[in-house]
């Protein structure tokens, strides 16, 4: 058998090496520089007092259950157990901040059931009271239509 043989088949580097150049300074070029982070500055919303009254009363609706649970706004506060309703203590005295800055005023709506203890509803009076709001009235009777 006889052997062929084939040409050496050389690789020219230069070429290549300019392409590769050229690719380089192409990103080098066309790449922007990273930002660095930086911190934004925001504003949160606050309490910004009024000029003028606002005509819209703001009222808060309490419901005293018949186990002593006090609900304010439909969202249930504090246990049944607690004599002093802390968490209704530090709504209703962030409720009376605010409407002191809306230039209106406080009023709280007291819903009681019918088999709640009466100390139940002296301790939502003495909160209201702490809080500072002078503005509560009971929720009268509803009457079933037939």
């Amino acid at each position: 058998m006889r052997r062929i043989e084939h040409p050496q088949i050389e690789l020219q580097i230069a070429p290549m090496i300019d392409v590769c150049f050229l690719l380089l300074f192409f990103y080098i070029l066309t790449s922007k520089p990273v930002k660095q982070e930086a911190d934004m500055s925001m504003t949160l919303p606050g309490t910004v007092s009024q000029d003028q009254a606002l005509e819209i009363p703001d009222e808060q609706r309490v419901a005293i259950q018949d186990n002593g649970q006090v609900i304010l706004n439909d969202l249930p506060l504090d246990q049944p157990q607690s004599k002093e309703l802390p968490s209704l203590l530090s709504t209703l005295t962030r409720f009376k901040e605010s409407c002191k800055a809306n230039k209106t005023d406080a009023m709280v709506t007291i819903d009681v059931s019918d088999n709640a203890v009466h100390q139940r509803v002296v301790d939502v009076l003495n909160v209201c009271a702490q809080a500072g709001i002078s503005g509560v009235t009971f929720a009268g009777a509803t009457e079933d239509a037939e």
